[in-house]
């Protein structure tokens, strides 16, 4: 009995769910277009990210490509504009798993370098990326969950955003930079403040939501009690 509540349970959550953004139909030829668009996409980016980690270069670059933002921005669109949440997942997956592969893989066997920590650290956002995937996609519905949900990666953007203002101390000299990254920040959030939303409501909805869970996030430090000591990555 007790299992046949939960089952019925989660029937009714995912119908709640469902009520509030409906499937766009597609074929087979869409989806797996779709799906091999994001792996693309993830190679190309994976080594932009790597070819760009050279002190010859541009250090915003790295800065951008080596912190957790850009990775949320991104799969954030691939997500919402998925044309299910099951696809969405499967796209993610497929995109930091191209993209992960492709940049540890040059690592490894062009510069010999085995960072053992951070393929850990992002091979765990890997396995849980389908699931924040799945989720993201209502993020375009109705109601407060979706309200919610779009709120999220813009929380995200903004907590390690405001974070950097203390990103290159005391170790780093790289002062300079610390307002350019928070511009490009500040662009990413902007960007999904005006494409996630469907309407000016959720819009009005959305902003204070996110702000509301950054100064939260902020406050308790929460990416310093997640990610401890990840500074590169952080």
């Amino acid at each position: 009995m007790g299992n046949g509540n939960k089952f019925e349970k989660l029937e009714g959550l995912m119908d709640k769910l469902n009520q509030s953004r409906v499937t766009n139909k597609s074929t087979t030829k869409q989806k797996v277009f779709s799906i091999v668009n994001a792996m693309i996409t993830g190679v190309i980016l994976g080594l932009a990210a790597k070819l760009v980690d050279n002190p010859n270069i541009n250090p915003i670059f790295d800065n951008i490509g080596g912190r957790l933002g850009i990775w949320v921005f991104v799969a954030a669109l691939l997500s919402v504009f998925s044309y299910s949440p099951k696809l969405a997942a499967v796209k993610i997956f497929a995109f930091f798993g191209s993209m992960l592969s492709v940049y540890y893989a040059y690592t490894v066997l062009f510069l010999h370098f085995f960072p053992e920590r951070a393929i850990v650290f992002w091979s765990i956002c890997a396995v849980v990326s389908p699931v924040c995937a799945y989720i993201m996609w209502y993020a375009r519905g109705n109601g407060l969950f979706s309200n919610i949900v779009s709120a999220l990666p813009i929380t995200v953007l903004l907590s390690e955003g405001f974070e950097l203002r203390n990103a290159y101390l005391p170790i780093h000299t790289h002062y300079y930079l610390v307002p350019l990254l928070m511009g490009i920040y500040l662009i990413m959030i902007v960007v999904l403040l005006l494409i996630i939303p469907k309407n000016k409501m959720q819009f009005l909805s959305i902003l204070p939501i996110a702000l509301i869970l950054s100064f939260i996030m902020i406050y308790f430090n929460v990416f310093g009690l997640i990610f401890g000591g990840m500074n590169g990555v952080l």
